[in-house]
């Protein structure tokens, strides 16, 4: 593949945001964001605004087709802030931190809402809102999940015991009765919410930690990452893997995604490469995207599904443009 690139720098306040578009099958952006490192990445769900936090504990919000930032930053938590994601509504944005607080902001007026969410004893790792953006949902290195709900800012319930070690991933399923997690416990388990208890797993496969899971849009399926090197996909209802596992990258599988139409799977590794791949098939079918000088920390889809977003530990965050 020929690819030509064309670039263009420009300054934004105490930042420098370099941009280079790749003409060929892919096109790929570059937000360099220079005042943290390990960037976690959101896409909003209509696909216009990306979210990036980073160990500089602040929170910012990126426009993805004029890539430059437009909110931001948001401060508030005291340690590196490790996890952001999207209310489905982009009105609002939940943070999870090392500083053991999640927190909800208001992407307009850029402030806080209410006041921080206690009640873990070690960082937050990952955070989801619920598909009607009523509730939250965070995994800690404390090994728990709770459920939060939104108005009130209370925990729902008790936390969701049973993993053994750091819960890195969690996401609500499409119709938001339930919530998938994975963790270094090398573990997959599916929880009912209502219930609060375990009603699927644990689903064991993977040989070391799994960092990332994911449901797909119609719910019937999982996918998981692991430091394995691995991708798997889980059926939900026979409670077992889908086929073989997904080979190629190199290390640590750290995000994984399905596509809008549950067609397709994205990743991103330790080893700086971004890969696409066939669910069906079961075969890569793009990538491996490469660019990042880092290891990639975080990818995600947007919602419709031509565009893919990758932020890395090499303090970048990339659009890449995808043509199936």
């Amino acid at each position: 593949m020929s690819l030509q690139q064309v670039s263009k720098e420009f300054s934004n306040v105490s930042e420098q945001i370099h941009i280079s578009s790749f003409i060929g099958l892919t096109s790929a952006a570059r937000l360099d964001m220079l005042l943290g490192r390990k960037n976690c990445t959101a896409f909003s769900w209509d696909g216009k605004h990306i979210a990036s936090v980073s160990n500089d504990n602040a929170i910012r919000i990126w426009d993805a087709e004029l890539q430059e930032m437009v909110r931001g930053p948001l401060l508030g938590h005291t340690r590196h802030t490790s996890a952001v994601a999207f209310s489905p509504n982009g009105n609002r944005i939940v943070s999870g931190s090392n500083d053991k607080s999640v927190r909800i902001w208001d992407v307009e007026n850029q402030k806080m809402v209410g006041a921080p969410l206690l009640g873990h004893t070690r960082c937050v790792a990952s955070v989801a809102f619920s598909p009607n953006g009523k509730r939250v949902v965070s995994g800690s290195n404390d090994y728990s999940i709770r459920i939060w709900d939104v108005e009130n800012q209370k925990t729902v319930g008790a936390p969701l015991l049973g993993h053994t070690r750091c819960v890195a991933s969690v996401a609500f399923s499409p119709d938001g009765k339930r919530i998938v997690s994975g963790s270094f416990d090398k573990s997959i388990r599916i929880w009912d919410v209502e219930m609060q208890k375990m009603a699927v797993g644990p689903l064991l496969g993977h040989t070391d930690w799994v960092r990332s899971v994911a449901f797909s849009p119609d719910g019937k399926h999982i996918v998981s990452g692991s430091d394995d090197q691995s991708i798997r996909i889980w059926d939900v209802e026979m409670q077992k893997m889908v086929g073989r596992p997904l080979l190629g990258h190199t290390g640590w599988v750290t995000s994984v995604a399905f596509s809008p139409d549950g067609k397709r799977v994205l990743s991103g590794s330790h080893d700086k490469s971004v890969r696409i791949w066939d669910v069906e098939n079961q075969k890569m079918v793009e990538g491996p995207l490469l660019g990042h000088a880092d290891w990639v920390i975080s990818v995600a889809f947007s919602q419709d599904g031509k565009r893919v977003v990758s932020g890395s530990n090499d303090k970048s965050v990339r659009i890449w443009d995808v043509e199936m």
